[in-house]
């Protein structure tokens, strides 16, 4: 019997038998899915969403990103926007994240006004022009966010200091036409600072 290499190997698979099967490797869902419940995976999968969220193209000081993650892999997206885009590109971005399970969008698109729009170029002038803060204006996404929503301000970020907090405060106070100012900048310093 004169048999070629591919019929060897083909009688020696039909001897041998099916190949036995092996898991196949875990998907970053499947670990997240079964490390939910854990302060690791939802850790992941905060770092995740949080990443989609600031790399959105359209992502401005003028925007307030935030977000809620359950233990079970649902986000609750939430916050200001001055483009209605903006939200349902996050809603979009942050769906495909692999391991979370649903989204929840509360993104608040803030009302079209041109004497809202006047106010945030004028805060944004007077917080990223004054020298303190300058430095943060150097930023790909600077941390101090302006949320105008008819002529009141909100104040959302984070800073280093106490006192960078107070002269963004006082910065947009002074700017004509603002109602109110609310600061909501979270200070990094510790206490013993």
């Amino acid at each position: 019997m004169n048999l070629r290499t591919p019929q060897i190997i083909y009688l020696l698979l039909l001897a041998v038998g099916p190949a036995p099967a092996f898991p196949a490797e875990k998907s970053k869902k499947e670990h997240y899915v079964e490390t939910a419940k854990g302060r690791e995976g939802r850790t992941w999968l905060e770092r995740e969403v949080r990443h989609e969220l600031v790399t959105l193209p359209y992502y401005s000081v003028f925007d307030n990103l935030a977000f809620r993650v359950s233990d079970d892999g649902r986000v609750q997206l939430i916050g200001q926007v001055s483009r209605p885009t903006l939200k349902s590109d996050a809603e979009r971005v942050v769906k495909r994240v692999e391991g979370v399970q649903s989204v929840s969008n509360d993104i608040e698109v803030l009302p079209t006004s041109p004497n809202d729009d006047r106010i945030r170029l004028e805060v944004y002038r007077a917080i990223y022009g004054n020298s303190v803060l300058q430095p943060y204006s150097l930023r790909s996404v600077p941390p101090i966010h302006i949320i105008v929503k008819n002529g009141n301000v909100t104040l959302e970020g984070v800073v280093a200091k106490e006192m960078e907090k107070n002269v963004a405060n006082i910065q947009a106070n002074g700017v004509p036409g603002v109602f109110s100012v609310t600061n909501n900048l979270q200070v990094e310093e510790s206490s013993g600072n």
